[in-house]
């Protein structure tokens, strides 16, 4: 009877080696981690399975992932865009100052735009038939504006994406703040608000973002802009050098960024049936931490769309635990941000061994 040799503790250790570094070049790490994360944490946590949690769970990743599809085009150029979450409060207020369908003077009797677009029988638009999409329009219109400047700055004064981006944040965030002077506006008309429910199995929020999704990939992955993106991200030089329209592609892909924290603002404030001014402020984290967890790379020239998914269902499924478990607000966001500091240096070593193996 033949007898099955032995591996040698050399050889058992070099393959556990091997199958770690193929586990850690796998694009689906992330993915296994939540697998992982939501196989450890149920037994202790046992309503974090639950439909209700995992329905709540699912609808917030909807958004979020909506504005990381942006901030992941940004990335791969090799830039960032701080602005999303500010572009989400300003859109969220700039769409409710037009249709909603009672304002309170008392509230915002002291308000820049009391008495222009806001009046005490509703917004300026709140009873005309085409009030919810020419708010709709506008929002995403504006959102589209913002990023627009800023891909022009960028592009034509070479300021670093960080600076022009945190001035934008700064000014919108204070803006949306200023023009309701920090009140939310409510009663906004049900064709809004219908758009963030998400009860049902095929919502809106769900249609949009997986129809959002499939264009994004395929544009990453089967046009010419596509090429350009990664071109640009791995070598500016290069790309210039080889005919790739640097400035356009730039001022394209910001458009796109301020396109999707709009789309994202409709749905965050239909689902909340408000607009809020400090709507995005805690959104940030969340939107750069979900494209970098995901293999986005800060350096650029490296991103997909379905990688974000995997960062954004990580980082939502840490932070719906953390919640279950009542930890503290700043607990969780020292989590996060941990988390998102080894998700850059994972991204760091996977470079390094993939330069080694090649």
């Amino acid at each position: 009877m033949a007898v099955s040799p032995r591996l040698s503790p050399l050889t058992f250790a070099n393959r556990l080696q091997h199958l770690l570094q193929q586990l850690l070049m796998s694009e689906y790490f992330i993915f296994y981690l939540c697998l992982v994360l939501f196989a450890v944490l149920t037994p202790f946590i046992p309503v974090i399975a639950s439909p209700y949690n995992l329905s709540n769970l699912f609808s917030n990743i909807w958004p979020l992932f909506i504005v990381a599809i942006g901030q992941t085009f940004v990335l791969i150029i090799a830039g960032i865009d701080l602005s999303q979450g500010a572009i989400i409060s300003f859109t969220s207020v700039l769409g409710a100052s037009l249709i909603a369908t009672k304002v309170d003077p008392a509230v915002f009797a002291q308000s820049p735009i009391w008495g222009k677009l806001l009046f005490e029988d509703g917004a300026i638009l709140a009873h005309t038939s085409f009030g919810v999409p020419a708010a709709l329009l506008l929002m995403l219109l504006v959102g589209s504006l913002i990023g627009f400047f800023n891909g022009v700055v960028i592009a034509f004064a070479r300021i670093p994406a960080f600076m022009v981006t945190l001035v934008t944040q700064m000014f919108f965030a204070a803006l949306a703040i200023y023009l309701v002077k920090s009140e939310n506006i409510i009663n906004l008309p049900q064709g809004y608000t219908a758009i963030g429910d998400d009860t049902g199995f095929l919502s809106i929020p769900l249609l949009v973002t997986l129809m959002l999704a499939f264009l994004a990939q395929l544009l990453l992955s089967r046009t010419i802009f596509g090429r350009w993106l990664y071109a640009i991200g791995t070598n500016v030089q290069a790309a210039i050098i080889s005919g790739v329209p640097q400035r356009r592609v730039v001022i394209l892909t910001y458009m796109f960024s301020g396109f999707c924290a709009a789309l994202a603002s409709i749905i965050y404030s239909s689902r909340m049936e408000m607009g809020r001014p400090t709507l995005g402020a805690p959104l940030l984290l969340d939107i750069v931490g979900g494209a970098v967890i995901g293999g986005s790379s800060l350096a650029g020239g490296k991103g997909k769309v379905i990688w974000t998914f995997f960062g954004v269902l990580f980082l939502s499924l840490l932070g719906n635990a953390l919640s279950l478990l009542n930890v503290s607000f700043f607990w969780i966001e020292i989590v996060k941000g941990s988390v998102i500091l080894f998700a850059a240096l994972l991204d760091v070593t996977r470079t390094r061994l993939l330069q080694y193996n090649a």
